[in-house]
């Protein structure tokens, strides 16, 4: 059945735990809180907590009606019971007591599936991304897990669409080139695409856009903060892509943020709205554990009008060099 994907979806890593614990009963309040603002697309992934966001997104759909929300899960990770439970695990605090290794194979496919399956309490979901293919996370063994996803995995993913079980194939990823990589071989109905089109970060732009504008795929956009920092401005516990910000980073977002003053437009209001002004994008996701920043996320999405003029400065910072005097701070 075909998915008319929403322009704003919620992502569940937050929920899971991503560099803090957060309890159930604030995961369940932070879904309610979506689903009363009209959000019903979720993202979620086995990696998130080693199973815990799917299993409270499905404790949180289990009181919803069927076929009133979208869901996309994701492939690549195969979870197992851990000897001994972890206190932090790949970022997630208090994860479930399970392991995962990497298997982009037809037969890991299908398993990961079938568990996402049990976890969220779902006989289906929407949509299914290959999670973390590529260089950036697999820097030795790349070649291996693209061929077995080349050679094998992408049928499990066909033969899933042609049967129904899912609705669109995809990937889910932080990394441009394997983008353009897979595109070359392999049709994509959706690219979830994490802190690569942000009001910072703008490597998507030279190629990947057009190239999915060309084909057809839509672009889901996540990471939209850049791990925190266009949320927090440049203070001293900014996060940025899942670390401590470089010099040069902090420069260009001081820059950005004297540039939401001149327009009285709040950092995190411009970076939510950036991604949804090109044709390709069809959705945001937001990542949030709290239910009032949720709100204040959503509120600003729909509410403010930024001037052209805004998006063409900020484009200039957002690729001036470190060199430029604009990039010079005090």
């Amino acid at each position: 059945m075909p998915v008319d994907l929403p322009r704003i979806g919620l992502g569940t890593a937050a929920l899971a735990g991503l560099f803090q614990a957060v309890d159930r009963d604030t995961a369940m309040e932070t879904l309610q809180v979506a689903w009363s603002l009209g959000i019903r697309y979720f993202d979620t992934a086995p990696h998130y907590g080693q199973g815990k966001a799917e299993r409270r997104l499905g404790d949180f759909l289990s009181t919803q009606e069927p076929g009133s929300y979208i869901v996309s899960t994701k492939v690549g990770r195969v979870l197992s019971p851990s000897a001994l439970p972890h206190r932090a695990l790949n970022g997630f605090v208090a994860p479930l007591p399970f392991d995962q290794r990497y298997d982009y194979s037809r037969d890991g496919i299908m398993r990961s599936y079938e568990d996402s399956l049990q976890r969220l309490g779902l006989n289906r979901v929407d949509m299914l991304f290959v999670h973390d293919i590529g260089m950036r996370t697999h820097p030795v063994h790349h070649q291996t897990h693209l061929d077995a996803l080349r050679t094998s995995g992408f049928r499990a993913l066909e033969e899933l669409k042609r049967s129904g079980a899912i609705s669109k194939i995809g990937i889910g990823v932080n990394e441009v080139e394997i983008c353009e990589e897979i595109l070359s071989f392999q049709p994509l109905d959706i690219i979830l695409l994490a802190g690569r089109y942000t009001l910072l970060d703008r490597s998507a732009e030279a190629t990947l856009l057009d190239m999915c504008k060309d084909a057809g795929t839509r672009l889901v956009i996540g990471g939209v903060f850049n791990s925190g920092i266009l949320a927090t401005g440049a203070s001293p516990d900014a996060h940025w892509d899942y670390g401590t910000p470089p010099e040069g980073i902090l420069r260009k977002v001081e820059v950005l943020t004297d540039l939401c003053n001149e327009y009285g437009v709040a950092l995190p209001t411009a970076a939510l709205a950036f991604p949804l002004h090109h044709p390709a994008v069809s959705t945001v996701l937001l990542g949030n554990s709290h239910p009032g920043r949720l709100k204040q996320n959503v509120s600003a999405i729909q509410a403010h009008k930024i001037p052209a003029d805004f998006w063409r400065r900020a484009s200039e910072i957002a690729t001036m060099q470190p060199s430029d005097p604009r990039a010079t701070l005090g």
